[in-house]
């Protein structure tokens, strides 16, 4: 599996340990095994420089801010801060140096020998990995290419539920964000549970559609994406068929300097919202958003001229968002790290800045894929010079028969 979140697979890890270390000590100790995902979720990285932030001095009186962080720290950690880094290692059975590769890979922070940062649910997931690593089920590489995934994926989805409770506390009780930001820390605990299950729910559902997507159907889509081709392509090699494409929302840069935070935050958040539910629907996957634009994709041309459609169509019916410029691509990919490579995702991106306003713009191959079926009408440009590329036949596509995708 090599696409993002659940499916996500990362490259290759961190180098091998020093020659003549045991073999049991160079393994990658993570505890990111797709069990312990939503478990390693809420643990919070430990802090170097502020190991014991949250003990009592004397047992003197934290205040209620203080007693709540500390209360929330212990939950979330499974316990106190009570071991050193080669404390948790001895315990795992494995060397420091291979101890790191795991905290690395989980994006942690370098701590010192004396700084007292990691609880006993840290040492069981060290094991855990430790245990998968010696038992065969995976090698030195793949743990820390998995636990890579889990560490960065994990991060950008806390910081993302963070900020959406943050904004809600601020919006429905009308106060700051410092005070918006200081109340979540004595609410968040009655949430932990029902976001735990959400992740393991998700993780599990996706697990289960990332493996249809790209071990069972995949030699189908390459067998699909055959037609046409003569071989010599410049994505021939590469694994993966996939409709690529990228929708990008016109003058984004001159309208976010006119508007406050709020209204920023409100456009980028309904594009966002906009385009996941739409490539939902249509059976893609939303690969990622960078600011004004979003990468998708998806195993049929078909599926990614319906999705293209559909978000040219709802932002141009949208009073408060500007129009889209959006492409397509139907060729090969190589997924990793959770985002999609080659020429065809380039291409895809060169097309995106040739569309005008409010219409989608594909290739002659992709043309050539979708030009038997009635629900698209094609109609040719000029050649254009692509970086990269050459002389590109550039084809713009528009809605045929049927009424397209129906997002309700």
């Amino acid at each position: 599996m090599r696409e993002t979140g659940p499916e996500a697979e990362s490259a290759p890890g961190s180098g091998s340990s020093p020659a003549g270390e045991p073999a049991a000590d160079r393994s990658p100790v993570s505890g990111a095994v797709p069990e312990a995902v939503p478990e390693s979720v809420p643990e919070a990285a430990p802090e170097a420089g502020a190991p014991e932030a949250t003990d009592t001095a004397g047992g003197a009186d934290l205040g209620p801010e203080r007693s709540a962080l500390q209360a929330l720290e212990a939950r979330l950690l499974g316990g106190e801060r009570k071991f050193r880094r080669r404390e948790v290692a001895h315990g795992a059975g494995v060397s420091l140096l291979s101890a790191r590769k795991l905290w690395r890979a989980m994006g942690f922070p370098n701590l010192g020998d004396d700084d007292v940062a990691f609880s006993e649910r840290d040492q069981d997931a060290l094991t855990t990995v430790i245990d998968v690593v010696r038992s065969g089920l995976l090698t030195e590489d793949a743990a820390i290419s998995v636990t890579r995934a889990v560490g960065q994926m994990t991060d950008r989805m806390v910081v993302w539920q963070i900020e959406a409770l943050v904004e809600d506390i601020a919006e429905e009780r009308g106060v700051s964000d410092a005070e918006a930001r200081r109340t979540l820390v004595s609410e968040l605990p009655d949430l932990i549970d029902p976001m735990e299950k959400m992740l393991l729910y998700s993780w599990r559902r996706q697990l289960n559609a990332g493996v249809q997507r790209l071990a069972v159907r995949a030699q189908a889509g390459l067998d699909s994406s055959a037609e046409g081709r003569h071989g010599a392509e410049d994505d021939a090699p590469l694994p993966l068929a996939r409709a690529v494409g990228f929708a990008d929302l016109v003058s984004y840069t001159s309208l976010s300097r006119r508007m406050n935070e709020k209204t920023l935050a409100k456009l980028v958040q309904r594009f966002e919202n906009k385009c996941a539910e739409i490539i939902s629907v249509g059976g893609g996957r939303l690969v990622k958003t960078i600011g004004d634009e979003v990468l998708f994709n998806c195993e049929t041309p078909v599926a990614g001229a319906e999705i293209s459609l559909a978000l040219a169509e709802a932002m141009a019916a949208d009073d408060f968002l500007p129009e889209a410029r959006v492409s397509m691509v139907w060729g090969r990919v190589l997924s990793r790290l959770g985002d999609i490579y080659g020429p065809t995702v380039n291409l895809a991106a060169r097309l995106t800045a040739l569309a005008e306003p409010g219409t989608v713009l594909i290739d002659s191959s992709t043309a050539a894929a979708l030009n038997a079926d009635d629900r698209f009408v094609l109609i040719p440009q000029e050649v254009q010079q692509v970086r990269g590329f050459g002389a590109i036949h550039p084809v713009v596509l528009a809605r045929g028969r049927g009424e397209g995708l129906v997002v309700d």
